[in-house]
């Protein structure tokens, strides 16, 4: 049954604070410091928590490229509890350019077996597991052992299928990739609530609707010394699958002006997927002429499905985009990575704002927008 994801069943009971090692504690000694002396009575309770809940959970990565790389690091950096990470592929010589987990002596190695052993002696806290068999057969069952699941650089197809049997497991899904200067990041939490600490205001707090899809569940006031008053507010995320996104529109209450803002690697992602879905491959006009063509046919499709205007999509920008396609860039990685991880850190720590729910990176400007696309009533 859907609800409250509550870390899925990858959380084991978290043991009590007073269970921390020291040597987790060195491990985390820079982010204690980064409070200061003064901060640390108010926010030590805090990291505790974070600790606990980040030691216990245990979380799948589909596909180990790039990006991959960037998510593992961080997360097991971060220190949580165990990864599995999943891939059937073989490294390339064609991986080495922006893998950093990689070497010239793993080419024909299976790629998570090839990662494993670095992956993890960046925490050796942290159990590295390995999963080279095909995902597409896994049941509901396999998934509920993890508390969180990114799929990435995978068709739509694979992500749908993986997403719809997260969310009959309640576990929360991520997926993401990477085109050259381009990317994604996409979160389905299912229903999430998470806590938001504020100075508290003259207005009282009402309970209820924010947006189509934010409610604000809960307030407590807590006195601080000095006399100040801070409020912690719970609120609730409701997603939507990817299934449903991806015939989704932008917000039909939007003005054309704030239509023609939305970025053009929006249609361009969504058009991909169409093409992979009707040809089984990735667009190459190098070895395919007609891929050109028919790649731009896809995206233009895509925008008319989004319900965005003829002048949203610039030819040059489609050219750019398609011939960045099959790429990786470390810079890139680097940031969708970074930033997945951290949104998979704080879902797990049930603190800030989660992904709502569609995220694409443009680099060519180095912008980010996040757009929250669900089925709508006609306006």
């Amino acid at each position: 049954m859907e609800g409250v994801v509550e870390n899925g069943d990858g959380a084991q009971p978290a043991p009590s604070t007073e269970e921390i090692s020291a040597e987790e504690v060195a491990l985390y000694d820079r982010q204690i410091r980064l409070w200061g002396m003064d901060a640390q009575a108010r926010y030590l309770h805090l990291f505790f928590d974070m600790v606990t809940v980040m030691r216990n959970a245990h979380i799948l990565l589909v596909t180990i490229k790039a990006l991959g790389n960037e998510i593992a690091k961080n997360l097991v950096l971060a220190g949580i509890g165990a990864i599995t990470v999943h891939d059937t592929e073989i490294v390339t010589e064609y991986d080495l350019g922006a893998q950093f987990f990689l070497e010239d002596g793993l080419v024909g190695m299976n790629r998570a077996e090839a990662a494993a052993p670095p992956l993890q002696k960046l925490n050796p806290r942290v159990q590295v597991k390995i999963d080279t068999e095909d995902i597409e057969g896994r049941d509901v069952e396999f998934y509920k052992q993890f508390a969180t699941v990114i799929v990435t650089e995978a068709d739509l197809g694979t992500m749908t299928s993986i997403n719809s049997k997260c969310r009959e497991a309640g576990v929360a899904f991520y997926g993401g990739a990477c085109y050259g200067l381009y990317g994604y990041s996409f979160a389905d939490l299912i229903k999430h609530q998470f806590v938001i600490e504020r100075d508290k205001g003259n207005i009282e707090t009402k309970l209820g609707s924010e947006t189509r899809t934010r409610s604000i569940v809960g307030a407590t006031t807590k006195k601080e010394s000095g006399g100040k008053f801070k409020e912690f507010v719970t609120k609730e995320e409701v997603y939507t699958p990817l299934s449903e996104v991806v015939t989704s529109q932008i917000d039909k209450t939007w003005r054309p002006k704030k239509k023609r803002g939305v970025s053009a690697v929006l249609p361009a992602i969504f058009g991909l997927w169409k093409f992979q879905a009707d040809h089984k491959r990735l667009p190459d006009p190098y070895e395919h002429k007609e891929d050109t063509k028919l790649f731009m046919s896809a995206m233009s499709e895509a925008r008319e499905g989004l319900g965005l205007p003829y002048e949203n999509v610039d030819p040059t920008f489609s050219l750019s985009f398609l011939d960045s396609v099959g790429t990786e860039l470390s810079p890139v990685a680097a940031i969708l990575g970074g930033m997945l991880a951290q949104g998979v850190i704080n879902f797990l720590g049930k603190r800030e704002q989660p992904l709502q729910n569609f995220l694409v990176f443009d680099g060519d400007i180095t912008n980010a927008p996040i757009y929250s696309l669900h089925p709508q009533e006609d306006a």
